[in-house]
């Protein structure tokens, strides 16, 4: 078995169960890209079981802190049972669930979603992608489904010297779906969306979006980085009289339709659909003397690394001030970030200072973060990476 060794004072977070080394932190020793080695202190003393990535700067990532412990086919077997058993106990209220999320359940650099009768899945680390065969035929097995589609095609596989890859694994036939989220019907491609095909993340968020359109009585809706339109569609659940989904993808906005018409919607007179630039759309509207009653900002992650800080803050800022200028008295905001660079913390700063620039105060009615079946462990608080807030503009 191939090892590596650490620097003295290294191994303080191992020992608190984070699954990552840096390259920094190495002394000594390596192995072949995905190969399983043992983690030692400074001193040889045992820390852990990993997978070695001689391409990253994250250099290993831990598979197990347990030395009695093998790493099989047996030992990712567990784990997958482990992460699904969780998800069936959660009850979650949709056929589209996160069903593995990464070093949340132990299998760092995997993301396993369900979509109705099909996985789609990520291998984004050199790790699984060594045992990616073995973890295909046992997620089949323990599901009892037929078909898996993958979506290895992220940039973060470049970061692991990985080349990009998608496309059917187990099974074939059609990438467009249809799922059931709470009470809506909503399409999507696992062949073509992003991510997996959908952003399952914000599934509770887009049904309390909807509780709350009703509850304060929002007409006028702005969705802004639509996609394909789940918080529109809420927004019509929720009782809007008309919404406007912003988005830069004209496929994006099709699929927004259709997931419109889908939910039994007139699309024609409830909605407007704008191929635009959200920064630019919010700036016309200003100037058109535009008003609204509810607005979502749910944008693409500004700041992947704690590196882009600085730079995403003033995007995030810019965006939630035109927003809270865009608002009625009384009116919803529901910002998000997604941004692993960007704390909870940091993020309310921004908006704080938004509203502060758009001579607007808010009371902070909810704090907002990614479905239960999505975790963050106490020992990995990165994967925390989806905050949001719901402020009602103080009259």
């Amino acid at each position: 078995m191939k090892s590596i060794r650490l620097r003295d004072g290294k191994e303080r977070s191992l020992l608190r169960g984070h699954p990552w080394v840096f390259q920094g932190s190495i002394a000594k020793g390596g192995g072949d890209a995905g190969e399983t080695v043992r983690i030692e202190a400074h001193d040889g003393k045992f820390l852990g079981w990993g997978a070695i990535s001689p391409s990253s700067q994250i250099r290993v990532r831990a598979w197990s802190f347990d030395e009695a412990e093998r790493i099989d086919e047996a030992f990712f077997e567990r784990r997958l049972r482990r992460a699904i058993a969780l998800r069936a106990r959660l009850g979650l209220a949709s056929d589209g669930q996160r069903l593995v999320h990464g070093e949340a359940d132990g299998l760092p650099g995997l993301i396993v979603d369900r979509y109705g009768d099909t996985l789609s899945a990520q291998f984004l680390a050199a790790g699984v992608e060594r045992w990616r065969e073995a973890i295909a035929s046992q997620l089949l097995a323990i599901t009892g489904l037929q078909r898996l589609y993958e979506r290895s095609d992220s940039g973060v596989r470049g970061l692991e010297g990985l080349e990009p890859r998608s496309g059917w694994l187990r099974g074939d036939g059609a990438t467009a779906l249809t799922i059931t989220e709470h009470d809506m019907a909503l399409g999507l491609d696992v062949a073509l969306g992003h991510k997996t095909g959908y952003y399952l993340d914000q599934r509770d968020n887009r049904h309390r979006f909807a509780q709350l359109v009703r509850q304060l009585g929002c007409q006028r809706v702005l969705n802004c980085y639509s996609y394909t339109g789940g918080f529109s569609v809420a927004a019509l659940k929720g009782g809007a009289g008309h919404v406007t989904s912003v988005d830069s993808s004209g496929p994006a906005l099709e699929q927004a339709r259709e997931n419109v018409r889908r939910n039994g919607f007139d699309d024609a007179a409830s909605c407007t659909f704008a191929d635009a630039d959200v920064n630019g759309f919010l700036r016309e509207a200003l100037k058109r003397g535009d008003r609204y009653d509810a607005i979502v900002l749910d944008p693409p992650k500004f700041a992947p690394s704690a590196a882009h800080a600085d730079r995403a803050s003033r995007a995030y800022k810019d965006i939630n001030r035109l927003a809270l200028k865009l608002l009625e008295p009384g009116g919803l905001l529901m910002t998000y970030s997604c941004s692993g660079g960007i704390g909870a913390e940091l993020f309310h700063k921004i908006v704080a200072g938004a509203g502060h620039d758009a001579g607007v105060d808010g009371y902070l009615v909810e704090r907002l973060e990614a479905s239960p079946d999505h975790p963050t462990t106490l020992c990995f608080p990165e994967g925390e990476y989806l905050k949001g807030l719901a402020i009602i503009v103080r009259a």
